[in-house]
């Protein structure tokens, strides 16, 4: 194997200088920046050719070599009687030719490259190897035999299979040129210029095995296999070495296009110089795999300007390569025929031969798409035998195989190659390159128009006619705002009209594009299916706009475009489905449960999952507002038919499951969403700054130094945002505690001793957190997110929410009485939560008895909502928790006592055993529900309350008591009568409970909007005038928590809430907490619990600075916060402050 890499690859144009002493003389008369007039008289010829060209179906590649041809002929035609322009000629011919393919190729390989579509790439890639792979062997043995076979030169089957390989790989530089310029569809386009790319490889492994041979030297099959790994993965990994380097560096690059380009430009040559020269591998494969990485890694790298600057750059770089290397061949080609005589003398046939292998190149080419056909056909997006003819008709040959001929014949001379064979290799290879452009590339338009594979669907003509009628339109409104203005009068349509021919006549009836379909009673499927591309077109566009907004990052944009693209593939057969291929980076991966073993630290869990939330938020809400933007944009263009109504819709009901996950995330981490639109806001003021300074400087209002000193003030701000956004914090555990309604309200030792044997958890989705029938082992805390409940003995037709949200304890009424868990637990969202073990729980019961009466309050909560859910499930968390503070009793009975229910109240059964009195002794065991045998309440009836089991729910006048019984009765009749007195709205009644739980499916223009219209609020500190007796009930300090969070004064958390005592009194708790005096300012309250927490608009209660009861006139109306604007607005005096995962609170700026 070192015999290969002893050689390696020299890319030649030219064969050695020629001598003479005409042209001795010339040389010794120029001057070496003679090679300069070439460069722009090359240039000036490119631009005539380009100028004159445009609109005719001639290859502009073609003309440029045909003028090459040209400029050689004269010059070496007329023994160099050009001068000074024709030495210029000759400087750039005898050019070192590695340095000069390493100053072309490159830019060419990359701009070509970096312009086409991974996705497109992707699904060509088995395509496109096949051709490159596969499709070039055969083409050499194909092409080998034929000229072994056929000519008369009577070379071996080693040289004659060295100018077949040298002759199958299609040129990428010449394909790529000639389809830009035809307009082939993208699919053909990708698969013909990837294939072009790819090959350059497998020729440079067929040239150096077969040149090798050749020279004597012979090698087995490891040794093949060897170099061709070396030769492809190793100019792989060094493209990827360096792309990957580069974009990094790019990230650290700040508005500065000149230097991102500048970066582009060096990596490309840097890249190929390493690979060509320093590894011994394929440099255009480096480069090419470098380009194809800048597509798919770093496009939305580059914003706005600075992605136009370095696409009109690239095309630039491009063109000038193009010209200078079609021209430089053309001359080269001449130079190669014309400056040996000896190929007329002695191969005079050779001309016929030329043509042979010509028709033998193109045989050779149907053999290899005849034979890989059934394979292109299966992969990527197909091929159809119109596609399959382009793709034998355009297999170019150019300065590549232009250089490897060269090569051969520069080392030609010896006892293994002839110089005759040299020479013949030359002009075979420059007469095939030249016959390959000329004939092919020439023709190639007209086969394109005689397939019919230029011309432009129905649908797509129907949409051509109808946007021609809107611009007339246009241009009448434009008229009617220009046509007159007070200094010079009014303007002459028809005269206007004379010169605008592009304008339809006015006499034409308008018809609408999809008249015609619907009229004839069913949709034309083509007709939706390019409505869907046009809106699927629309919502991209809009992507790249929010990446310039700074609405999304770079890493989300490349997200939502590939989404786009794959929906594009699918538009003939399904309906939109770009959420399809989002979903799977907005929900959580199976590989992140791994992160839910003891083994990851849980700080490492949280930052994961929250990482997680955030990039899933900023898609959702990109993709909702893309849609949307794009459904206006449709409905504008094309106004209201059936097929676009069709594709609206479609693109409605794909926002329902980013919208339901967004609400989700507005329940569980409200504080994601929040920073997220904090840094859409910060980014966009900034902008709007920046475009306000530099208008000033157009109108002349700041001088160029004041606007570049404010400029740089604002960027720097800017660049600040981009390098330390807002993140998103999890409060530390400690304080979390502390707000939990459970934790927050006991006394502080207790608190802090259980504290220290919690711990907190993050679980996914679809975890379960205990199982119905298992031991209790422990209650669970939830702290942000939702966890719903499932049970088999327990089932309810009105169970249809049956969630629990932050400040629930789950758990904690099986821990009390000892039974097996009721029901199954599991998280229906991410969940933070903490776990409490059985064992500390009834420890911290028996060191202080006087937690009793609160803990068993405490588990009263989910036993309401999981066996009556009819009454409960729709109630807000702190309407139920105020309902047991303030008109629960919970009563301890003993064997022989009677219970009794009363007419207005439910009792729950939590220990013992009893039986009804009377007639039917049925034994009644707990948990169950005790309801009075007459309600004066409008409760649903148990026989109609679809609880599956009865021995949950019972209904009698009085109730005998077996053995000691704890029951708590709820008086909810007196509570709402409460309610209508003070100003906090009831929920629990059935017939506000559908308010309460009303629709979330309006359009979701909120999610993501800054909050506004907040009214001045009172600071924290105002609750300190609580007096110690509402501190003394621990279940009125959950009440408070549950409403107020982390405003609760922590001085009031501390103090003992209630004192020592081994009795257990009943729990008739103070009414609702008193707010002191704000000053006269009303203290806004934002509920972070129960089903409030999940609406758009969250209710802001405005409480009366002196009494927590308002006067007997009623209740004060409530005030909703609209979260619902669309644009990046903001009250600049507001600041934001999160006090826990679930709790969100303002306050005014001070």
């Amino acid at each position: 194997m070192a015999a290969v890499t002893e050689y390696p690859l020299p890319f030649r144009l030219l064969q050695e200088q020629t001598g003479g002493g005409e042209s001795s003389a010339a040389s010794s008369l120029s001057n070496p920046t003679d090679a300069v007039i070439f460069v722009g008289v090359s240039l000036l010829l490119g631009i005539a050719c380009r100028h004159l060209l445009r609109g005719t179906r001639v290859p502009y590649t073609v003309a440029l070599l045909i003028l090459g041809i040209a400029l050689g002929s004269l010059e070496y035609g007329t023994r160099h009687g050009l001068g000074r322009f024709g030495h210029g000629i000759r400087l750039w011919e005898h050019i070192n030719p590695d340095l000069l393919l390493a100053v072309f190729l490159p830019a060419l390989l990359f701009e070509s490259s970096f312009s086409m579509e991974v996705h497109q790439i992707k699904k060509c890639a088995v395509q496109m190897l096949l051709l490159a792979g596969p499709g070039v062997l055969i083409s050499t043995f194909f092409l080998g035999s034929a000229l072994k076979l056929s000519f008369p030169y009577n070379w071996s089957w080693k040289t004659s299979l060295l100018l077949g390989g040298l002759l199958s790989a299609t040129d990428p530089v010449a394909v790529v040129a000639l389809l830009k310029e035809l307009g082939a569809s993208k699919k053909l386009n990708t698969i013909i210029e990837g294939e072009s790319l790819m090959n350059d490889g497998t020729a440079i492994v067929v040239y150096q095995l077969f040149y090798q041979m050749v020279l004597g030297r012979s090698f087995n099959w490891a040794a093949i296999v060897k170099f061709l790994a070396q030769v492809s993965l190793g100019a792989v990994a060094i493209g990827l070495a360096f792309g990957i380097a580069s974009v990094l560096w790019i990230g650290f690059i700040f508005n500065d296009t000149v230097i991102e380009i500048a970066l582009t430009v060096a990596v490309s040559y840097v890249a190929y110089f390493t690979a060509q020269e320093g590894v011994d591998v394929s440099g255009v494969l480096t480069v090419m795999t470098l380009g194809m990485f800048y597509a798919a890694a770093a496009r939305t790298a580059f914003k706005g300007d600075g992605q136009q600057s370095l696409h009109h750059f690239w095309e630039m770089v491009a063109y000038i390569a193009n010209t200078l290397i079609f021209i430089l061949s053309g001359a080269v080609i001449a130079e190669g025929v014309l400056s040996d005589d000896d190929i007329f003398k002695n191969h005079g046939y050779s001309w016929g031969y030329l043509v042979l292998l010509y028709v033998y190149v193109q045989v050779s080419r149907v053999v290899v798409v005849g034979v890989l056909y059934p394979f292109l056909r299966s992969f990527g997006y197909g091929l159809d035998w119109k596609e399959a003819i382009i793709l034998v008709w355009s297999g170019l040959r150019g300065a590549v195989a232009l250089s490897l001929s060269l090569s051969v014949k520069r080392s030609s001379g010896d006892s293994y190659l002839s110089s005759e064979t040299g020479t013949l290799f030359v002009f075979f290879t420059g007469g095939i390159v030249f016959l390959t452009l000329i004939l092919n590339g020439s023709t190639t338009q007209f086969v394109l128009h005689f397939l019919g594979m230029d011309k432009l669907s129905a649908a797509k003509r129907r949409i051509l006619e109808f946007t021609k009628y809107e611009m007339l339109n246009k241009a009448l409104e434009a008229f009617g705002d220009l046509g007159e203005d007070e200094e010079l009068g009014p303007a002459d349509w028809p005269t206007v009209k004379r010169y605008i021919k592009s304008l339809p006549d006015g006499d034409g009836e308008r018809v609408h594009p999809h008249n015609v379909c619907e009229s004839s009673g069913s949709l034309d499927p083509l007709s939706i299916a390019d409505t869907r591309v046009r809106l699927l077109n629309g919502v991209q566009a809009a992507y790249w706009v929010m990446l310039d907004e700074g609405r999304i990052t770079q890493t989300t944009a490349r997200i939502l475009m590939q989404s786009v693209d794959e929906a594009l593939d699918l538009v003939v057969d399904e309906p939109l489905c770009d959420w399809k291929g989002l979903k799977a980076n907005v929900h959580f991966p199976n590989y992140y449960r791994v992160l839910q073993t003891s083994i990851c630290p849980q700080k490492l869990v949280t930052f994961f999952t929250v990482e997680r939330l955030e990039s899933a938020c900023y898609i959702c809400a990109a993709f909702l507002r893309a849609h949307r933007i794009a459904r206006r944009q449709l409905h504008d263009f094309i106004g209201d038919s059936e097929i676009a109504s069709t594709v609206i819709i479609e693109s409605e009901v794909e926002g329902e499951e980013a919208r339901k996950f967004l609400e989700d995330v507005r329940i569980t981490f409200p504080q994601v969403l929040r920073v997220v639109k904090t840094r859409q806001v910060t980014h966009s003021v900034l902008k709007h700054l920046i475009d306000y300074i530099e208008n000033l400087e157009k109108l002349g209002l700041l001088e160029e130094k004041e606007m570049l000193h404010l400029h740089d003030a604002v960027q720097t701000d800017l660049k600040k945002l981009l390098r330390n956004p807002p993140l998103v914090k999890v409060p530390k555990i400690r304080d979390m505690i502390s707000i939990h309604p459970f934790l927050g309200a006991l006394p502080v030792r207790a608190r802090e001793l259980l504290a220290s044997s919690t711990k907190e958890v993050m679980k996914l989705r679809g975890v379960m957190l205990y199982k119905e029938g298992s031991k209790p082992n422990g209650i669970w805390l939830i702290s942000t997110g939702v966890v719903k409940w499932e049970s088999k003995s327990i089932r309810s037709k009105h169970a249809l929410h049956p969630t629990f949200i932050h400040g629930s304890t789950l758990g904690l009424f099986e821990v009390l009485v000892g039974k097996p868990y009721i029901c199954d637990m599991i998280t229906d969202s991410v969940v933070l939560c903490f776990f409490l073990e059985a064992d500390k729980i009834l420890s911290m019961l028996r060191s202080d008895p006087a937690l009793e009466g609160f803990f068993w309050q405490e588990s009263v909560i989910v036993l309401a909502k999981i066996l009556l859910p009819q009454v409960f499930e729709k109630m807000a968390m702190q309407d139920l928790r105020a309902l047991i503070a303030e008109r629960s009793t919970v009563t301890t009975y003993i064997r022989g006592e009677m219970i009794e229910v009363p007419n207005h109240s439910i009792a729950f059964l939590l220990e013992g055993f009893v039986k009804f009195q009377g007639p039917r002794e049925e034994l009644i065991t707990f948990p169950a529900v005790l309801w009075p045998q007459k309600r004066d309440l409008d409760l649903p009836n148990l026989e109609g309350s679809g609880v599956h089991t009865a021995s949950f729910s019972h209904q009698g006048s009085s109730y005998y008591v077996e053995t000691r019984t704890r029951v708590i009765m709820l008086d909810i009749a007196a509570y709402e009568a409460d309610n209508t007195m003070q100003r906090r709205p009831s929920s629990f009644m059935l017939h506000s409970a559908d308010h309460l739980s009303r629709s979330l499916s309006r359009e979701h223009r909120g999610l993501m909007s800054w909050p506004e219209n907040f009214n001045e609020q009172g600071k924290h500190s105002q609750m300190r005038g609580e007096t110690d007796e509402q501190t003394n009930n621990l279940s009125a300090r959950a009440l408070q928590l549950s409403i107020f969070g982390s405003m609760v004064p922590n001085t009031l958390r501390r103090r003992r809430s209630i004192p020592r005592s081994s009795e257990i009194k009943p729990s008739h708790s103070l009414s609702y907490p008193r707010v002191p005096p704000a000053q006269g300012r009303p203290l806004v309250s934002v509920r972070s619990e129960g089903s409030s927490a999940s609406r758009h608009g969250i209710q802001q209660e405005v409480f009366p600075g002196q009494d927590a009861r308002p006067p007997s006139h009623g209740r004060k109306p409530s005030r909703i916060i609209d979260y619902s604007s669309d644009e990046s607005g903001g009250e600049d005096d507001i600041i934001v402050r999160i006090d826990s995962p679930s709790r969100l609170s303002f306050r005014q700026a001070s």
